[in-house]
This record gives structure tokens, C-alpha cells and sequence, in this order.
């Protein structure tokens, strides 16, 4: 089958496409999946230059779309239209996916959209649910509003609470698409003191709950943004991993809770019970129109390393998605 592997040359780490890469073998419980598209994530990106791939697996890609091919599942037989999260592998034509984290792709859903949803949603619906408890009560801070997991967590919070949202992005093109999507407050952190606007829209209580992907570089404005029993989520470190200076007085006063998390290195168990409940919640919304998919953009396989390229550069508004099959 054609596939992406990951190759170093002249001490330079490339993706090269193969067409010599045997077909992977599913076990019980497991699909086949013939891939019709895949997304690329930053933990793609991360993947291919450290060499720590995702359990393992000698090919990237960590969610897709396509076609079931072998199955033992009565839910997904063959034939069925699917997206959902796989251990690595995306990148190919055919991919070892886990029954249980298979979701049936709306018929009126490209696979190109649907291979937009997965990761993001999935991962939003955690960081705000599971992680940050958000309620319809509450003040919600979402960094990074027009990527894939922000716009994914815009439209959770608005759909699934009564939540104010706030998000931060870096122009008014990307702070419009939030706020089509269901963002209350835009902010646009280059020519804004995002803390101070956070503070102003919440008549100075601060956000409950803030999913952040920068990391040092917010430290200590996330901190002035919290509201006193705040949950900060840190689901990136775009902005460095390391902070010089900790002030853990702020952190008892306002009794501040800090989680980090990371989906694709979680156990398959996890993985289908946090399939299970997202789509439990939320398949009548995507087969009504009312979630959506973001696609920023589509690349063919062969030009993965320009797909990457572009996540890279920020510019993106959404998901990129690689064309596998036709």
C-alpha cells in the first residue's frame, strides 16, 4: 500500500511517500480501514522531528476517515463510513482503527470533514468537560480560538452549556470565524492585553475554566485571567514549556487547579469511553448541521510535507486535512 514514512538524510528528518508498505494486520476488535482522508495535528509535527512516534507506530497520522474493509464488529460492518482516532498509521492507505473508537461519518459529511473531527472535538470535548468542568454558568477562556481545537471547543461550549466564551486569535479574519461559531468575546492578543479584556467582560470575576495550547509565555497572565477556583487546562506549549518564576501564593489564594493533558498517548480504554460519551452528546448535532466541522484546508498525500509546512507557519484557520483515496 502507499504510505508516508518518516526518513532522516543528511542528518534532515523527511516524509517520504512509499508504496511498498505491507497492509496492517487488524486483531479482535479491531477495523480495517481503507483511508479516504487523515488531519494533520501538531503532534504530527512533534512526532516527526523527535522520533517518538504514536505507540510506536512507524507511520504518522493519528486520526482519519474511510471505508470499513474487515471487521467483526455488528456496529461497524464492511461497508461502513467511519472516523474516529487510530495508534498512529494515518498516513496510508489502509489503518488499523479500534472498534471502540469508531464513529459512524454523517451521511452528509465528506470524508474530508470527517476526518476534521476526531482529534479536536474529542479532544475539546475532554478539556472542558472531563478536565474543566465546565458549566452553563461559567466563564470560558479558549486560546488559540481559530484552531482546530479551539473552533471544536467554540461550538462545544455554545452547544452544550450556556457558557460566555472568550477567545483569544491573531486577526480580525480569525476572530470573525469564532465568533460565527459562537464566541461571545473576541480578543485579539496583538494588539490586546488579553488578561485585562478577560477581566473586563467578566465584570472582574475572571474565567472559570481557560484551555490554553501557548504555555510559559501566558504563565502569568493566565493566571491574573482565572477566577478564584479556576481550572487552567495546558494542552500546548506553542509559547515554551518552562517558567522561571512560579507564584504559588496566587495559586493558593484563588485555589487555582492546573491539569495538563495530551489525548493520543491515553489508554485505548479511555480513548472509547471518551468516544462513547462525546458521541453519545453530540451525534444528533453533527447529522444536524449544527457542529461543524472547520476545514482550512485540503493537501494530496504526496504533498504532506507542505501540509506540514503550513500547520507550522500558524496561518491556518481550522482543520488541514491530507487526501488519501479518492
Amino acid at each position: 500500500m502507499k504510505a508516508i514514512e518518516r526518513i532522516v538524510f543528511d542528518e534532515q528528518v523527511r516524509l517520504k511517500l512509499t508504496q511498498e508498505t505491507e497492509v496492517p494486520t487488524r486483531t479482535e476488535n479491531q477495523l480495517l480501514i481503507k483511508v479516504a482522508a487523515a488531519a494533520i495535528n501538531r503532534t504530527d509535527l512533534l512526532a516527526k522531528e523527535t522520533g517518538r512516534l504514536p505507540q510506536g507506530n512507524s507511520i504518522l497520522g493519528v486520526e482519519v476517515s474511510g471505508i470499513v474493509v474487515e471487521s467483526d464488529s455488528e456496529l461497524f460492518p464492511c461497508g461502513s463510513r467511519v472516523m474516529g482516532l487510530v495508534n498512529g498509521g494515518g498516513y496510508a492507505e489502509y489503518a488499523v482503527m479500534n472498534s471502540g473508537n469508531a464513529m459512524i461519518l454523517p451521511a452528509q459529511l465528506t470524508f474530508e470533514e470527517g476526518a476534521a473531527i476526531p482529534e479536536v472535538f474529542l479532544t475539546a470535548y475532554q478539556t472542558l468537560f472531563w478536565l474543566g468542568k465546565l458549566s452553563s454558568t461559567q466563564n470560558v477562556l479558549i486560546h488559540a480560538g481559530a484552531s482546530g481545537v479551539g473552533l471544536a471547543a467554540i461550538q462545544l461550549a455554545k452547544q452544550l452549556t450556556s457558557a460566555k466564551i472568550l477567545v483569544t486569535a491573531s486577526s480580525p479574519e480569525k476572530l470573525k470565524l469564532c465568533e460565527n461559531l459562537g464566541a461571545d468575546v473576541l480578543i485579539n492578543y496583538k494588539k490586546e492585553a488579553f488578561e485585562e479584556k478577560v477581566l473586563q467582560a467578566t465584570s472582574g470575576q475572571g474565567a472559570d475554566v481557560i484551555l490554553d495550547f501557548i504555555g510559559a509565555a501566558y504563565w502569568e497572565k493566565n493566571l491574573t485571567s482565572l477566577a478564584y477556583d479556576g481550572r487552567l487546562i495546558l494542552i500546548g506549549i506553542l509559547g515554551g514549556p518552562v517558567v522561571d518564576k512560579v507564584d504559588l501564593l496566587t495559586l493558593l489564594e484563588k485555589r487555582i487547579t492546573i491539569k495538563g493533558t495530551l489525548l493520543t498517548p491515553r489508554s485505548d480504554s479511555y480513548k472509547t469511553d471518551l468516544t462513547k460519551e462525546f458521541w453519545d452528546k453530540t451525534a444528533n448535532l453533527f447529522e444536524a448541521g449544527i457542529l461543524k466541522p472547520v476545514v482550512d484546508s485540503i493537501f494530496s498525500l504526496e504533498n504532506v510535507e507542505e501540509a506540514h509546512q503550513y500547520m507550522a507557519s500558524n496561518k491556518s484557520k481550522g482543520k488541514i486535512i491530507l487526501k488519501v483515496t479518492p
